[in-house]
Parts: structure tokens; sequence; C-alpha cells
């Protein structure tokens, strides 16, 4: 029997053992930081030839200029035409689910007129260009291109260029028949902190992006954070979780392969079961049990749940509630009779999957929201990826003669008794002389 660690609510002690199974910390340690560190100091300087030689190192491709590590777009549609037409069915079919999803998202300029005749608004336009970092190698991970990929090409982005690390030469073709699916420009086959590097600060041959989103291991996770303010970036992900409050109603092998769906992204990755019924919960761990062995990769799982696996008894629905904005997961199971009645109580969760029927796993591929969510509790004050994180907004203010004189008097008073007399003086001169 796996020992999935069992947490009740009525325990004296129950929220400080919470805060302790929830606790991550990143593997980012002086090692990694020191590197990036380097790495990001070489290809500012260096540019494409200190790519080359880290694409050397690291991936095992030899080549002495970066035109040969880019794909073009023949390229990518020779592998659209090569995936089985099964694949490229579902690939499609989940575009178009995103494409439509999205367009709901943006966000228009807006303006209104004052009676003096000054006008105020909000100028709403797209990024001009951004990196999409996407794991290669023997990695097949599409979704994470479409998820990245289509949000930004619906905000109206003009360029979006994306990096893959090609190890030994091994290229995905899903993942590059994704990327003519969702409509990205320009391929490298580089990777590593020096594909973040190249994109940040841009090379000979790889142009500076605005904003860099995408998945990575601890080196680009941590070569995004230091790039930060140099571009823009989507987030620090860590470890995919879930968090499943069920009423005791549904089939527990259902529940049980819920939580195996993020527990098998790796050893870290968390899965957590409310439920206020007792006996429920030993029906989920004896289908647990019994699921198990036969998952292809049942020691990931195992390994997940035993170190950060939970079930969590619950005296009622509503302290089920409580303990998920606490919580506060990037992916929520409402498995109860009334899902929409308790979403509408939770502030804090990446993506609610509302009923019996909707498995998390549908919101990874094809739901159509976007899968990259807000990771290791900061559901809190952030919110998943979307066409918002590829638009900008600037204020728009025009005064009339009249509004400067309004605003004008206004504002020398305030910047008078903040003793920056230029600025006073300055809404002054455009003030009727007296």
């Amino acid at each position: 029997m796996l020992n999935i660690k069992r947490l009740n609510t009525t325990d004296a002690d129950f929220w400080a053992q919470l805060d302790r199974r929830l606790a991550w910390e990143s593997v980012s340690d002086d090692a990694v930081v020191h590197a990036v560190r380097d790495i990001l100091a070489n290809v500012r300087t260096r540019g494409d030839a200190a790519v080359l030689e880290y694409t050397s190192r690291f991936d095992r491709l030899n080549v002495s200029h970066m035109a040969e590590l880019e794909i073009s777009q023949q390229q990518l549609q020779s592998a659209l035409e090569k995936i089985p037409v099964v694949q490229r069915e579902a690939l499609e079919f989940s575009a178009m689910r995103l494409r439509v999803y999205h367009e709901h998202q943006k966000s228009a300029s807006w303006s209104y007129t004052e009676a003096d005749g000054t006008v105020l608004g909000q100028q709403v336009t797209a990024l001009e260009r951004v990196g999409l970092y996407v794991p290669g190698g023997k990695a097949s991970y599409p979704s994470s291109v479409l998820m990245n990929a289509i949000p930004a090409k619906v905000a109206g982005v003009d360029e979006l260029i994306m990096v893959v690390p090609a190890p030994g030469g091994v290229l995905n073709d899903l993942v590059l028949a994704a990327a003519a699916i969702a409509g990205v420009d320009r391929v490298f086959t580089i990777g590593g902190a020096q594909a973040v590097a190249a994109l940040a600060y841009g090379t000979q041959n790889i142009p500076r992006v605005d904003k860099i989103v995408g998945p990575g291991n601890i080196y680009v996770a941590t070569a995004k954070g230091m790039v930060y303010g140099t571009v823009g970036i989507d987030m620090i992900a860590g470890p995919s979780e879930i968090l499943v409050i069920c009423d005791g109603l549904t089939d527990p092998d259902w529940i049980a392969m819920d939580l195996f769906s993020q527990a098998e992204h790796d050893e870290d990755a968390q899965s957590i079961l409310v439920s206020p019924d007792t006996a429920y919960l030993d029906k989920v761990q004896a289908s647990i049990d019994r699921l198990l062995p036969a998952m292809e990769r049942a020691t990931v799982i195992e390994s997940s749940l035993a170190k950060r696996g939970a079930m969590i008894q619950v005296r009622d629905i509503d302290e089920a509630v409580t303990v998920a904005n606490f919580i506060s997961p990037e992916h929520l199971e409402l498995s109860v009779a009334d899902p929409q009645a308790l979403a509408a109580r939770i502030r804090n969760a990446g993506a609610i999957f509302m009923g019996r029927y909707t498995a998390e796993a549908v919101g990874d591929y094809c739901a159509g929201p976007n899968h990259v969510l807000p990771t290791s509790r900061t559901a809190r004050f952030s919110s998943p990826l979307g066409v918002y994180d590829f638009q900008k907004r600037s204020s728009l203010i025009m005064c009339s003669a009249q509004g400067a004189a309004t605003l004008g008097h206004s504002a020398s008073i305030l910047a008078r008794g903040e003793g920056l007399t230029a600025h006073a003086r300055s809404a002054e001169y455009r003030m009727p002389r007296k």
C-alpha cells in the first residue's frame, strides 16, 4: 500500500502540517546560479559565437554559423505533413479551440471626452516580438507550443521566435508541426540558458525580443529570472499541482487517475484530494493501490504521491473551500453535485474544472483555456497565460485649453507642495495669464 499522507482539519496543528506539505524550494543552487550568470554574460558580450560554443558543448551540435541552426518554414510544413493524420487533426482541433477562447480575451483601446474637451483613455498595443522556449530532444510538448504561441498571435504580436534544443540533432516532428499550425515565424535549434540570453540580449542573427515565455529546466528558469527587467517573462513555474474537492460520490477510480495525471510529471509534482468523507478517501486509496502498478510512469507517480501528495479530511464542503483557497492550486477540480455554485466561492486557483466529467487532462490539451498556469501558491496574485500577457496599455491624455487651466491649477498646487517647482511651472505656463 502506497503511504499517502493523511491530514485532518480537526487536528490542532493541521494548518502547520499543511504548510509544510505545500513547501517547495527551487533547486537553483549556487552552482546553477553562477553557471547561468556566466552564460548570460558570455552571450551578451560575444553573441552568436558564444551560443554556437554552448550548443556544441551541451547539445553536441557542431556548426559554424547560426543559420545552420535555424529551421525553415518549409521544414515546419514538412513536419506537419509527415506526422500521422490523427495527430495533425488533434493539433488542429486544439489550436482552433485555443484561438476561439483567446479571442474573447482581447482588449480594445478606449477613450472618453470630458465636458471641457479634455480626452482621456487607454491605447492597447501588441508586443512587437516574443520569444518562446520549448523543451526539446526526446521530449515532445506540442501542447506547450500551441498554448504559448496562439495567444501571442491572437494578441497581434508581430514576430514570434521559438527556440528548441536538439541534443544530438534530435528534433520532434510533433513540436515542429505545432509551430507550423500556431504560425511561429522563426525557429532556432538552441536551448538552455544560452537560448534565453540570445532572446533577451539579441545576437548577430537572433533578434532581441520583448518578452520570453515557455517552460524549461532549472537553468532555463534561472536564466529567465535573471533577464527579467531586460525583457518581460511569463512566470517562474514550479512543479505541477492538482487539488481535487470531492463530495464522495464520484467514481474513486476517476479521482485516482486524476491524481496520477499530475503526479506523473515528476517527483516534485503535488496531488491533493480533499473530502469530508473518510470512507471515500479510503476508496480512492484502494483505487490508487490497484491502478498504480499498471501505470507506465508508476515509479515517478509513487515517488510524487509519497513525497508531496496528501489526502485531507474536512468537516464539510464549506471547509474544503477554505482549504482550497489557502492552497491556491494550479489546477482545481470540483467533483461535486453543484460545481458552479462552489466555483463562485473560489478566490485562488489557476484553473477550475467543474463537475464529475471534467478531467484536468482536457485542459492540458484541447479545452480552450490556457494550460500555462500559476504554481506554488502564486494563484493568490497571478493568472493563467493569456492574450493580455502579449498586450501593453498606454494611457491617453489630451487637454483642451480649458482642461489645461483646470488640471494645471491642481497640478501646480500639488507640485509646489512636493517642492517640484519645474513641474508646477510647466503646468502654469499653459494656464491663462491673469
